[in-house]
């Protein structure tokens, strides 16, 4: 029983261990969406302007001029950027998820042994 109780312990850390891994990877998630979204944003300003429009991109406390093309190729190659991590990131939610169901079912398993072992030692008393 004693035995059932440890591996119970190991597998409630394991699955906490995989939870922790699995809030960080959403709040992650939720950060690149938002990252995405304002740069889509950013984009579509771009966009709007001509050629010989300004454009000035903020560097600590300076605003530096920043060539039309440049400005678009930057932003662009931020939003690839942010759509490749945010793939990876779903990958890894996907593959917490596995985790976690595959911890979760090791719990109940566990759980029932371990009651059913309490079972055997009450009635034997």
């Amino acid at each position: 029983m004693v035995d059932t109780q440890k591996h119970l312990q190991d597998e409630i850390d394991k699955y906490k261990q995989v939870q922790k891994e699995y809030h960080k990877a959403l709040t992650k998630r939720q950060q690149l969406d938002g990252q995405l979204n304002e740069n889509t944003v950013v984009q579509q300003e771009l966009e709007l302007l001509q050629n010989g429009n300004d454009v000035y991109k903020l560097i600590g406390p300076v605003l530096v001029k920043q060539e039309l093309i440049e400005a678009k190729e930057n932003i662009q190659k931020r939003i690839k950027f942010i759509t490749s991590e945010m793939k990876q990131t779903e990958g890894l939610i996907l593959s917490l998820d596995e985790k976690k169901e595959v911890h979760r079912e090791n719990l109940e398993k566990l759980q029932l042994s371990f009651h059913q072992a309490q079972v055997k030692t009450k009635t034997k008393a």
